[in-house]
């Protein structure tokens, strides 16, 4: 058995803030964002779930070129449809202003229905509203076929899409307990089931998390996909630079100062 080091060398000093973005400082924020959201994935494991049976599955997406993928797929998925698009384009944005995503699936609700002949999800009152719609033999459902035209796939047992929901509402918990913003969004779940998160889940959502000065979840602009930090700063960039080859001078020989009505500097 490897024995046990202990590491004793606690000193030093950090710096942390949010600006600029990906920088030392940025970095350190974020990593105490991380630590939260596996504290969040906890919580949501340790969610009720009917019968206790085991169903969820998490994955967490973090990092410049992570995230950038699923902004971008989530913008596919708005493109897609005309009743999605404003929305999910807005949702995009929130990918790119989070440090962590967390994708939460439930794996039985497409597979294994509870059988309770519960009637939740609208169909008979003995589960042959899911059977009907599944290839199945000996009462185990095919799910070989991972072809859909729609984002999710179904049918679902809504039982199990209940239990989710209780793993999602526990990890906000957390989230609300560890002072990091958080919400959950179904556009997320289906952009990172895309991606490959959560393969083994019938049903996904994803949670962004973020821990900076104003909540990147609420309170948006109209048009936020045009108008928000990253694209006003970007304009600003340009029409800096363009101001200043417009209005230029050569400073060691002469400086422009603000002059009275009369003229007067």
């Amino acid at each position: 058995m490897k024995k046990y080091v202990e590491d004793l060398d606690f000193q030093g000093e950090e710096n942390i803030s949010d600006w600029t973005p990906w920088s030392p400082q940025d970095i350190r924020r974020k990593k105490g964002v991380l630590d939260a959201a596996r504290m969040m994935v906890n919580s949501a494991m340790t969610a009720p779930v009917a019968g206790g049976v085991p169903q969820l599955e998490a994955e967490l997406i973090y990092g410049q070129k992570e995230i950038e993928a699923l902004a971008r797929r989530v913008e596919e998925l708005a493109h897609s449809n005309k009743a999605w698009k404003e929305a999910y384009l807005y949702e995009a944005v929130m990918v790119r202003d989070s440090d962590v995503v967390i994708m939460l699936g439930n794996t039985r609700c497409h597979e294994t229905p509870l059988d309770a002949n519960c009637g939740m999800c609208g169909g008979t009152m003995d589960c042959g509203y899911f059977y009907d719609k599944v290839e199945h033999k000996y009462g185990i459902v095919d799910t070989t076929n991972r072809k859909s035209e729609t984002p999710i796939k179904g049918p679902l047992c809504s039982a199990r899409v209940d239990d989710l929901g209780y793993a999602i509402g526990s990890a906000l918990w957390t989230a609300h307990t560890l002072m990091v913003d958080a919400r959950p969004f179904a556009s997320m779940g289906m952009a990172g089931q895309k991606l490959g998160y959560c393969s083994n889940s019938g049903m996904v959502v994803g949670v962004p998390v973020a821990a900076k000065p104003k909540n990147p979840y609420v309170d948006v602009n109209v048009d936020y996909h045009l108008i928000n930090m990253d694209r006003v700063l970007d304009n600003t960039r340009k029409v800096y630079q363009t101001a200043r080859l417009v209005r230029g001078f050569d400073y060691r020989k002469w400086i422009p100062k603000p002059t009275n009505k009369k003229g007067e500097e």
